[in-house]
């Protein structure tokens, strides 16, 4: 089996791989096997010092990983370089921070009292090889707030990336080699998704972590429960954007254009249903098409792009399915809806920044994610219509409120079914923060306290004198 990196902005293969066999991915196993024995019990100041030395690494290397990035799924080059660096930052939070978020827990002295013991605490401990499956849309910072915290927790990792990011794979598994880490902390395995089941049934592999489609998560999880081992899974969003009457509209947006076309639009956290108010609704539906279609697709490796074209042949496929359906059941296309015309662009995978209105519950894209340059408008006439609209989704990730008043804020936050509410600004992810969704979205968190303990074992250790 050959595995390639397809350039998405001109179709041109330029190299292909041959996929790990049996033996190499069996060897692979054993080798974190054997490392997380003696990684378990690392100190945690020789952990920090090995991730920091990834990071600097990483830092050197922006420019060459920067290009592969954009080469591979096709983000412009800027947004590559960004991405590079937010993984270097997120790296040296939990060098810095990691022993005191695993720091034993001691319950009050009562507590421990009233169980009839002398002394008690909670202990956290690693749980051993955890399996990652990754996706191609963020392919450097997907991977990275999953293998920080987890290293530094004492954890090994087998990285199983989407196969459309080869170069990128394999040079984060040669990142964590070059830093230090001893044999078989981090691994790439180069395999197709039809042989992560034998990977994750091997006994010798302790969890597993997944961001990506909807049915591969419900694969992964079915295997995982099947042999109960714990998962993480971070799977869709269609993350609505609110705008209600006392918003700055400009600076709403400026920032909804952001927020929808970041990464070509193909991110799970991207907003893609405006959700606004009738009152501001024709300024804001005005200002933000006049500013989608003004966006420049092109290149991604030009510095002056800003939209480049979708990851792969399928995805502007399916994109364009979404769409012509509602086209034909009655939306609008007030910018956008087909591809570029420009015939420097016609042989990559580039479809123009579309604004869309007239949505009904009869159109597919009223229920399914839309990954690309999409944007779906609702005019709603009150915060209650804003959030029955919101929550009528299959997913639950993330959230944006552009508003000015307190009680509208306590609304959104108390009724919003996401994992985020993002108040006058867009979703993002920060080390500090925990990430992650509820419904279709998936369950469990990444980042933070919380991600670092979702493979770890709380042990509760009771003692009498």
């Amino acid at each position: 089996m050959a595995i390639a990196t397809v350039n998405p902005a001109t179709g041109e293969t330029l190299r292909t791989y041959e996929a790990h066999g049996p033996d190499e991915v069996e060897r692979r196993i054993a080798a974190a096997h054997e490392a997380f024995r003696h990684w378990r019990t690392t100190p945690f100041a020789e952990r920090a010092r090995l991730l920091r030395a990834a990071a600097t690494l990483l830092d050197e290397d922006t420019e060459d990983i920067a290009r592969t990035m954009t080469q591979e799924m096709g983000k412009p080059l800027t947004a590559s370089r960004a991405e590079a660096g937010k993984c270097a930052k997120a790296m040296r939070w939990y060098a810095k921070h990691a022993e005191e978020l695993l720091a034993d827990e001691h319950p009050a002295e009562s507590d421990v009292r009233d169980s009839g013991a002398d002394r008690a605490r909670v202990h956290y401990r690693p749980l051993g090889p955890v399996l990652a499956v990754m996706p191609w849309n963020f392919p450097l910072w997907q991977v990275i707030r999953f293998a920080a915290p987890a290293l530094m927790a004492g954890n090994t990792g087998l990285l199983k990336h989407a196969s459309n990011v080869p170069r990128t794979a394999l040079y984060l598994g040669d990142l964590f080699r070059r830093a230090g880490y001893p044999d078989g902390c981090f691994q790439t395995l180069l395999i197709g998704s039809g042989e992560v089941e034998g990977v994750l049934r091997d006994p010798r592999v302790a969890a597993a972590t997944l961001t990506g489609s909807e049915p591969a998560g419900r694969a992964v999880a079915s295997v995982a429960g099947d042999v109960v081992k714990k998962t993480v899974l971070e799977l869709g969003g269609s993350d609505p954007y609110i705008v209600m009457p006392s918003a700055d509209i400009v600076r709403a947006v400026k920032t909804a254009v952001t927020a929808r076309v970041q990464n070509n639009g193909q991110s799970c956290i991207a907003a893609k249903r405006f959700l606004v108010h009738e009152d501001v609704y024709e300024d804001f539906t005005e200002r933000f098409t006049a500013a989608m279609n003004a966006l420049t697709v092109g290149d991604p490796l030009d510095e002056a792009t800003d939209v480049g074209p979708l990851a792969t042949e399928r995805g502007r496929a399916d994109l364009e399915e979404l769409v012509d359906d509602a086209v034909r059941l009655g939306a609008t296309a007030l910018c956008g809806g087909h591809r570029p015309e420009e015939p420097e662009l016609a042989r990559g995978w580039y479809y123009r920044p579309t604004v869309l209105t007239g949505i009904t519950p009869a159109m597919r894209i009223h229920q399914e994610e839309t990954f690309g340059p999409v944007a779906t408008v609702y005019r709603v006439g009150d915060a209650e219509e804003a959030v029955a609209i919101a929550n009528d989704s299959p997913f639950g990730l993330s959230s944006n409120v552009w508003t000015r008043r307190d009680e509208d804020v306590d609304f959104f936050v108390r009724d919003l079914q996401a994992g985020g509410v993002f108040v006058n600004g867009m979703t993002a992810s920060h080390p500090a923060l925990p990430f992650g969704g509820i419904k279709r979205s998936g369950y469990g968190r990444e980042l933070s306290g919380h991600g670092i303990k979702e493979f770890c074992n709380a042990t509760t250790v009771w003692q009498r004198a």
